[in-house]
């Protein structure tokens, strides 16, 4: 590969048309009608994508040297080219190419980002990935809403596993040393927010003890702690349900959770 030259299988880029700015703009018009007036707007969306895809090329001829897959990066930087076509505007009063370069580049920076990082990701889980998001983006306009795990995977003829799995493959990663929260006293970090499994041992432990700790207790004062802490009744309500007085049912019901206390240690 040439040091000026971006070679990608499959496509050929000495082929690829590139659109003027009028035809970009009629184009534009037609896919953002929504067929309202032009029936079919994604075929004015395949032909802004096609139209502008040696604008991708010609960003990525500097990354050569960045990656040894120029195929996948090519497929990044045109997610950022449909992420473009997708929210620009013509009121903008830009070209389109001066609203793109910059989303395009995001892509391609975060992703050489991210692949240098130690956490490798399997080339097929990538390829399922991207098509998941191309799928994920036509599912959204046929939709007009997000589709979910189970629609993109009935698309692509995948379980939902499988593209679930690609697409959380492709998320950041984020340190558990990460600040989440500072409001100008101690700083709350990721690591403060996760479960201690350690501690929810303990309180499985705890919580199967009282269970044997409650089944071992007399008939009546399994009935009491159950009316009292399991449905919520007060002491007045149960004298009266159960036909003894208030006192009666207080000391029934601290008696029951020494008996408790004693049966846990």
């Amino acid at each position: 590969m040439s040091r000026n030259k971006v070679e990608i299988v499959n496509v050929n880029t000495s082929n690829l048309k590139v659109l003027k700015n009028d035809e970009m703009v009629e184009l534009f018009k037609k896919y953002k009608e929504n067929g309202m007036k032009f029936k079919y707007p994604e075929l004015a969306k395949d032909d802004l994508v096609n139209g502008n895809l040696k604008l991708v090329l010609s960003l990525l001829k500097k990354y050569n040297n960045r990656t040894d897959n120029m195929d996948d990066l090519f497929q990044v930087g045109c997610i950022g080219l449909i992420k473009a076509i997708d929210n620009f505007d013509l009121s903008f009063d830009v070209k389109f190419s001066t609203y793109a370069v910059p989303m395009i580049l995001g892509e391609v920076k975060r992703y050489l980002r991210d692949s240098t990082s130690t956490l490798r990701v399997a080339r097929s889980i990538k390829d399922i990935a991207y098509h998941a998001m191309l799928a994920k983006e036509k599912l959204t306009n046929e939709l007009n809403s997000e589709p979910t795990i189970s629609e993109i995977a009935k698309y692509l003829g995948l379980s939902e596993y499988e593209v679930g799995n690609a697409l959380d493959s492709m998320k950041d990663v984020v340190s558990i040393s990460e600040p989440i929260y500072n409001d100008g006293g101690d700083t709350i970090y990721l690591s403060d927010q996760l479960e201690d499994k350690k501690d929810r041992m303990k309180n499985i432990d705890t919580l199967v003890a009282l269970k044997e700790a409650v089944l071992k207790l007399k008939e009546k004062e399994k009935h009491i702690i159950n009316e009292r802490y399991i449905i919520g009744k007060t002491q007045m309500e149960l004298a009266d349900e159960i036909g003894i007085s208030q006192a009666q049912i207080s000391r029934i019901e601290k008696s029951a959770l020494e008996n408790i206390k004693r049966l846990m240690l």
